[in-house]
């Protein structure tokens, strides 16, 4: 599953709400789409907002760059006339404030969650953990792994955690250079039994990462979701902000476990 990233996510319909996925609190759900695919769809609507979608894109196409198995990602254009043929109101109220652009991600029909005691590739849990300091995300822990397991691989879901810097944003752009220096901490993830390989995985990921393919994987980002702050007032400035900050931190080691 490994490869370049291109411009700009597909947009697909969706066309039907399945269920609800109630875990967490942002309460994703199982849709249909037009492009007859089946999606997860992270709703806009849900109470992180648009820069968590942000962060799933940015760090899943990350994933995707280094070599790592995730789900193929997709902007569902959800129109809220489907809203009307749901009896939670929970569901429909979250429909009403998705309307526009969400995102869906690819649904993995069997796959199961992974078991910290069945082990896995060691070459893959590096780059997992690789990637989740680079990325500072703190949500792969043991309670909440966030791998699947499809068809005997390995692969990394739910990324809306990381990127926590942007959360700081709407007070204006911050510095690059905290971000850049801000150590990780392995001790709770659910893979750090194999941080002895992250310098491995570090001396082959960092020589296929560079400004240009942050750049890329920002022009994937959907401008609606890319909302103005200030120091960055249009989604161009949003998408040079991103490659600044990840250019900074790859720039440095301190985050390494």
């Amino acid at each position: 599953m490994s490869g370049s990233p291109q411009a700009a996510l597909p947009t697909v319909q969706v066309t039907r709400y399945v269920t609800p996925l109630r875990e967490g609190g942002s309460l994703p759900g199982i849709v249909e789409a037009d492009d007859l695919g089946t999606y997860v769809c992270k709703f806009r609507g849900a109470g992180q907002g648009v820069r968590v979608l942000v962060a799933e894109v940015v760090v899943g196409e990350l994933a995707r760059l280094i070599g790592l198995r995730t789900p193929r990602l997709v902007v569902l254009d959800l129109d809220p006339e489907i809203a009307r043929y749901e009896a939670d109101e929970e569901v429909q109220d979250l429909l009403n404030a998705s309307a526009g652009l969400n995102l869906g991600i690819d649904f993995l029909p069997g796959s199961f969650g992974y078991d910290p005691d069945a082990g896995t590739p060691g070459a893959d849990a590096a780059a997992v953990l690789w990637l989740d300091a680079f990325c500072a995300n703190v949500d792969r822990s043991w309670r909440n792994p966030n791998l699947l397991l499809w068809h005997g691989d390995l692969w990394v879901i739910d990324h809306g955690a990381s990127l926590y810097f942007h959360h700081a944003w709407p007070g204006g752009l911050t510095d690059p250079a905290r971000f850049a220096a801000q150590p990780w901490s392995v001790e709770d993830h659910v893979l750090k039994a194999h941080r002895d390989g992250v310098a491995a995985a570090d001396a082959r990921i960092s020589g296929l990462l560079d400004r240009d393919a942050f750049a890329e994987i920002l022009a994937r980002v959907p401008d609606a979701w890319l909302e103005p702050v200030p120091g960055a007032e249009s989604p161009a400035d949003m998408r040079a902000a991103y490659v600044d900050f990840l250019t900074a931190r790859l720039g440095t080691r301190q985050w390494l476990p």
